[in-house]
């Protein structure tokens, strides 16, 4: 068994704790417990160290005090969340329990711990990237199965794999790039040009496959449908309809609705986030107005755009990817490429469901790549897209090198992974320098 570390051999890394259970009334809490001293403090609250690895049921004590009777874990690093010394106190839920023992806590020398910080500290331990740290968070957050599997799915390493991959690629061909600078005298094979920049486009066409995956960011961050139309079409009556509940309000008054509604609603698995939007007309009213160009904001920026036309209305659609809505279908049937509804019944929105329901299979559909799931990845592969484009077409070598260095540099941030030893290694192994 590790040995227990006393107070004075505390480091200047703090140790931290914070509850990994949520607040309210249940039956029990956990208390996470990392840093250097959590030996020292999980000894002086329960006397001994349990075995490593194996729950223990203790009494907590604290100036001679019992604070509950709990069962504890002692973790040692490297193997823990962490990589650090940590513990696990499992207490019972009550709020005047977990109060007395987070002050013991403090007396014994932690402090609670910052948002995000454990798992902050396990990534500068090495025991995750930041694409699984990401997922982590993800995973806290997920409300559908999709966005569940999806964070499962990158905390596993799916993502981490393909992008370190492609690290590993551009890695070598860096390395064959510094050959051709440094030893231009070398008898180097020469199709060793032509292979590197047939990699450098092969990777640009990968990365951009890639780019053009939307399935991660939509199963993330859910689908905005904006419900567009002239006033007293029945864009509110249409959000109810397929919302299932009296969201927005709905009278025979036209311009009932002056700002954007929004509301999320599931389908198929997705998140979708169904915005009701002001009557689009002309106005001399101040606030209507207002309305009506917050609601053409909405319109721009939507994934996808229900046009809601009524009886009469021969408006040209908002958008070109629109799909135009018939409305009160009783009155008036639907022309040529629109789809008719009614709202008096769910079978009358049947159709529109169905025309939905393809849009996020379609959107969704299955490809062997991971997808991306943040706009900070879709930046991040951005910029290393760019700089490998501009090292195919840049004029000297030196500048082709340092373009490959910095997409290598670009890749690295989205990991966390950013290695100069591993190149250094890369260009001596492969190539025999030095001879």
């Amino acid at each position: 068994m590790e040995a227990p570390m006393t107070a004075s051999m505390s480091s200047q890394t703090p140790t931290i704790f914070a509850l990994a259970t949520g607040l309210g009334r249940a039956a029990i809490a956990v208390m996470r417990l990392s840093g250097p001293q959590s030996a020292f403090i999980l000894e002086s609250l329960a006397g001994s160290l349990p075995a490593p690895r194996y729950a223990s049921l203790r009494s907590l004590r604290h100036d001679g005090e019992v604070l509950d009777q709990a069962l504890i874990l002692w973790l040692p690093g490297p193997r823990s969340y962490t990589g650090e010394d940590s513990a696990e106190l499992h207490l019972h839920a009550g709020p005047a329990i977990i109060e007395s023992v987070a002050q013991a806590l403090v007396s014994l020398g932690a402090r609670p711990a910052e948002p995000g910080e454990f798992t902050r500290r396990a990534v500068q331990a090495g025991r995750l990237d930041l694409l699984q740290a990401e997922a982590i968070a993800d995973l806290v957050d997920a409300e559908t199965q999709a966005q569940r599997k999806q964070a499962l799915a990158q905390a596993d390493g799916v993502l981490s794999t393909l992008y370190q991959g492609w690290s590993q690629r551009l890695r070598q061909v860096l390395a064959q790039q510094e050959a051709l600078i440094d030893f231009p005298d070398e008898e180097l094979p020469a199709e060793v040009e032509e292979a590197l920049l047939g990699e450098c486009r092969a990777l640009g066409h990968e990365m951009s496959e890639h780019l053009k995956d939307e399935r991660g960011e939509i199963t993330r961050e859910g689908l905005t449908v904006v419900i567009a139309g002239a006033p007293n079409v029945g864009k509110s009556s249409l959000l109810n309809a397929l919302c299932g509940h009296d969201a927005a309000i709905v009278t025979q008054k036209a311009g009932t609705t002056r700002d954007a509604i929004s509301v999320d609603w599931m389908l198929d698995g997705i998140k979708l986030r169904l915005i009701d939007t002001a009557g689009l007309r002309e106005t001399d009213d101040e606030i209507e107005a207002e309305g009506i160009r917050r609601a053409m904001r909405h319109v721009e920026k939507a994934d996808r755009v229900l046009h809601l036309v009524g009886p009469g209305d021969d408006a040209e659609t908002l958008a070109p990817d629109a799909i135009r809505v018939r409305t009160k279908i009783d009155l008036v049937p639907a022309l040529e490429g629109e789809i008719g509804i009614h709202t008096q019944s769910p079978e009358g929105i049947a159709p529109l469901r169905a025309i939905l329901s393809d849009v996020v299979k379609t959107l969704m559909n299955q490809r062997a790549a991971p997808p991306l799931t943040r706009a900070r990845h879709r930046a991040g592969l951005e910029e290393a897209r760019d700089h490998l484009e501009r090292a195919m077409s840049a004029p000297w070598p030196e500048i082709r090198g340092e373009e490959l260095r910095l997409a290598m540099r670009a890749l690295g941030r989205l990991t966390g992974h950013v290695d100069v030893e591993a190149l250094l290694d890369t260009i001596f192994g492969q190539f025999c320098i030095g001879k």
